[in-house]
């Protein structure tokens, strides 16, 4: 049975589905005779955070019967060399998913690294390939952390169709490609993309259905933004005295909200999820998987 917080929201539970679509992609690896299904992680200096995030995702990548590589380079590496990895993974046949961790330290050009990963190795969704054939809807690998709020919704059995959504935040990475989702034929929201020029966004969110905050601005969605029974999905992740906490007020909210996620256990453990089904999708798109 479905938690509810004790407001009665129902609880986004990200570990709980994060588990079960890892558990799915285990089976169908299983099923297939485990053929070698393959993540590669570039990693780029020492950063904390960056380091936990590609130790979580090759331990959930190991729980889902796939291998798993990480590229380490020092911080000083420098352009070319960082350059030379990534090419030298996408040219590997035995290579099926290519993740660089973002963000690069300073001084190196992102975007240049980006381009030499190929579409269908490209499991972040993040090349100018990956968001071409995302908005004129071509089969293409998509964003973890969009696809992760979309599964969300689909298991949790969240509405969208005639809905009103508002997604507050505008970057490549997050708020604009889930707008495209949201807004696609067959999903079919009427979404509103805010940010920090849209003027009262209390006003914007009460109106929506379905509230994701993706601003990086924290607890910055409170009871007055949201409307009662809509569904509040936080996105938002910030570094403060008191700890790590999301975009939205979860105490507050949580008495208001039709459904939340919490924050942590939301959407970080689904981006990794749909991180490893993406490296499944795009082994399939290499004809190394069964169809």
């Amino acid at each position: 049975m479905d938690a509810r917080t004790p407001g009665g929201a129902l609880i986004m539970d990200g570990n709980r589905l994060r588990d079960e679509i890892v558990a799915r992609l285990a089976g169908e690896i299983a099923a297939a005779g485990s053929p070698p299904v393959c993540l590669a992680t570039v990693l780029v200096g020492d950063d904390g955070p960056s380091q936990r995030y590609v130790r979580n995702k090759h331990a959930q990548a190991e729980k889902a019967g796939m291998l798993s590589r990480n590229e380490v380079l020092a911080a000083s590496a420098g352009q070319a060399a960082v350059e030379a990895v990534v090419a030298r993974l996408a040219a590997d046949p035995t290579v099926h998913g290519i993740l660089v961790q973002s963000p690069l330290p300073s001084g190196y050009d992102e975007e240049a690294v980006l381009a030499l990963i190929p579409a269908d190795k490209d499991v972040d969704g993040l090349t100018t390939q990956s968001m071409g054939r995302l908005m004129r809807g071509l089969p293409g690998l998509v964003g973890c952390t969009p696809l992760g709020v979309m599964r969300l919704l689909e298991r949790y059995g969240i509405a969208t169709a005639g809905q009103r959504a508002i997604v507050i935040g505008r970057s490549m990475l997050v708020g604009l490609p889930l707008s495209v989702l949201l807004a696609r034929k067959g999903v079919d929201a009427t979404v509103t993309i805010a940010h920090s020029r849209s003027g009262d966004i209390t006003e914007l969110c009460r109106q929506a259905d379905i509230v994701v905050a993706a601003a990086g601005v924290p607890r910055m969605i409170t009871a007055a933004h949201v409307k009662p029974g809509a569904t509040v999905i936080d996105v938002g992740i910030s570094r403060t005295d008191a700890g790590i906490v999301g975009d939205v007020d979860f105490e507050s909210v949580q008495a208001v909200a039709g459904a939340i996620t919490p924050m942590p256990g939301g959407t970080g453990p689904m981006t990794i999820a749909c991180l490893l089904e993406n490296t499944l999708t795009a082994a399939r798109r290499q004809g190394a998987f069964p169809a």
